[in-house]
């Protein structure tokens, strides 16, 4: 398998967020949130009404479209997989033998590069769509905290007829000094500051969170959606090679 491009964890902090690949791996992530769905949503009510119509001969055509438009939806998301990778990511599918929607129909569904599109998805689809809508979640969240001096006085609430300004990192129902609440109610631009660098602190941290959660995305997606690889090439080359007792070998 492929290296991923510019996806290196051994950045230091600093180094890595002004990295390309940190940028990259935002994007890669943020695409899938974008056009994932769409894709598992035309993936999968394609394969049903294939499925639901194959009973009938004229649900056979619609299996062969089924097919297709599996394969389009996984060709987009190769074409995202090409900035992350280096190396071939284009499926290797059968080419069809005979004429007619019945040799489209066995070679489509016979061909297992077809049921790795299905796999990555459609199988694949609610784990990588939680995993990256929570890193992405949680890295939005640490990004914001970095400028909350510029907006830690914007939020407030009134509490027993009292107006509180400031951004409430806990429980204040009593108000910022009032009993019964715990965390920090950030009002003031010093406490706002000392948030915002710790802020910084976890930011800096949880970037190599994101970078990993990409290249576990990659690694995904170029397993299931790149060209099928032999376990046993290594052995089978091996093998090939001419040995010590070949014919043309010098003793």
């Amino acid at each position: 398998m492929s290296a991923v491009s510019e996806l290196s964890l051994r950045r230091d902090p600093i180094r890595l967020l002004v990295s390309r690949g940190l940028w990259r791996s935002v994007w890669y992530l943020l695409g899938y949130l974008a056009v994932g769905w769409l894709l598992f949503a035309i993936a999968l009510s394609t394969a049903v009404a294939g499925a639901g119509l194959s009973i009938t001969f004229a649900g056979l055509p619609v299996l062969v479209a089924a097919a297709a438009a599996i394969r389009w939806c996984a060709d987009v998301e190769r074409a995202r997989l090409r900035a992350m990778v280096s190396g071939p990511v284009a499926g290797r599918y059968r080419e069809v033998v005979g004429s007619g929607i019945m040799a489209q129909l066995r070679t489509r569904w016979r061909d297992p590069a077809t049921w790795r599109d299905v796999a990555y998805l459609v199988g694949m689809f609610v784990p990588l769509l939680a995993l990256d809508a929570i890193v992405l979640a949680v890295w939005s969240v640490l990004l914001a905290g970095i400028t909350l001096p510029i907006w830690y006085w914007a939020p407030w609430q009134t509490i027993h007829g009292v107006r509180y300004h400031g951004y409430d990192l806990g429980y204040h129902p009593n108000g910022p000094h009032g009993p019964g609440g715990w965390g920090l109610y950030v009002n003031t631009l010093p406490e706002a500051f000392a948030v915002a660098a710790v802020f910084l602190i976890l930011f800096l941290l949880f970037n190599y969170v994101l970078v990993a959660t990409a290249r576990a995305h990659v690694a995904v997606a170029r397993g299931l959606l790149g060209p099928a690889e032999d376990p046993l090439r290594e052995a089978r080359e091996v093998l090939g090679r001419p040995g010590p007792l070949a014919p043309n070998s010098r003793g």
